[in-house]
């Protein structure tokens, strides 16, 4: 193929470009065409706000993300394709406001994704994930909000009455975003107690009394402030189920702190002293070890084996109720947040 054929069909296809462009007689048809793009972006838009912020797989979070990019990639390209309709002031603002949504969801979004990831390991990492959460959350909010405003202007301006709706995605959002402030509020403060009942474990798991002492006062210390800060947090429209099961849990670590954990820490001290005492009778010839000896050795096995039922039936039951209380906070976070945020 010569160089003038190659310029012939790139001309050709450049014209066929500009006369498919999709054009608009009317301001309705306009209208019609963009929210049709919208109305598959707003779908999946509020199907990710709810994922990203309840949804405890990341891999459902995760494809939920791709959907929504790709859609939002889909409708930006049908737009800019199009004419506009009366100039092009409206079909920038369509575009700004996708354009700022694919933005949070390429980086900001995928930011809080691998927050995510770590937030459980204290709690300065939990709070910087939930306020990165908010925040985007907010942005987008906020954009929904504008594109909601340019449109009815859009419509005013050419006299075409739009019944607005509750089902509106901005108004949607925004009832949301009070509901999550009020839930992650009340969170941040469950999670502040909780990660130092995390601490006081891993001091048991590695025997570490000194440690299973200073984390099990400060779970105390922590729990009991925290039942004053959530008799001070006003119910979200009176509903005081969430309240409620964190104070639950609150009872529970006191509980555990002040009458459980001392029977666990007097266990690891007496498996402490028996080991010395075990260690001692075995590098002694078994021919030179005194009655006092063998007596002292015999009277702890039967005091580590005492105690050490007792470690076993605190150990279960604690494991036990702590299943139950956090369950049970779970099972009223996810029914408050179907209570109060919107459906689909």
């Amino acid at each position: 193929m010569n160089i003038l054929s190659k310029i012939i069909i790139a001309f050709f296809l450049f014209i066929s470009f500009f006369t498919n462009a999709q054009s608009f007689n009317t301001a309705v048809d306009y209208l019609e065409f963009i929210g049709k793009e919208q109305k598959t972006v707003t779908k999946n838009t509020w199907k990710y706000t709810k994922a990203i912020a309840h949804s405890k797989s990341d891999k459902s979070i995760a494809k939920k993300r791709e959907v929504l990019i790709k859609t939002v990639e889909r409708a930006i390209a049908k737009i800019e394709k199009a004419n506009g309709f009366d100039g092009d002031t409206y079909k920038n603002n369509v575009l700004k406001h996708m354009r700022l949504n694919e933005s949070l969801l390429k980086k900001e979004y995928a930011d809080i994704i691998d927050m995510k990831a770590v937030a459980e390991q204290s709690y300065d990492l939990m709070e910087a994930y939930i306020l990165a959460q908010e925040l985007a959350d907010e942005k987008m909010m906020q954009s929904q909000i504008e594109y909601e405003k340019n449109l009815y202007a859009f419509a005013n301006k050419n006299k075409i009455n739009i019944i607005e709706s509750e089902n509106d995605l901005g108004k949607k959002m925004e009832i949301s975003n009070q509901v999550f402030d009020h839930s992650n509020a009340l969170y941040l403060t469950f999670f502040k107690v909780y990660i130092n009942e995390v601490y006081l474990w891993e001091a048991v798991e590695k025997s570490d009394v000194s440690g299973i002492q200073q984390n099990s006062n400060a779970l105390n210390q922590a729990a009991k402030e925290g039942l004053k800060i959530l008799d001070t947090i006003k119910p979200y429209k009176n509903d005081k189920s969430l309240i409620l099961a964190y104070k639950t849990v609150f009872n529970f670590f006191i509980e555990e702190s002040e009458n459980k954990i001392p029977i666990i820490a007097d266990f690891l001290i007496l498996k402490e002293d028996f080991e010395t005492i075990k260690t001692a009778i075995d590098k002694t010839p078994e021919n030179k070890r005194t009655k006092d000896q063998i007596d002292a050795y015999n009277k702890k096995i039967k005091e580590i084996n005492k105690a050490g039922n007792n470690y076993n039936k605190v150990n279960s039951a604690l494991n036990s109720n702590r299943q139950k209380v956090l369950i049970k906070m779970e099972e009223a976070k996810s029914k408050f947040l179907a209570r109060h945020v919107p459906n689909d």
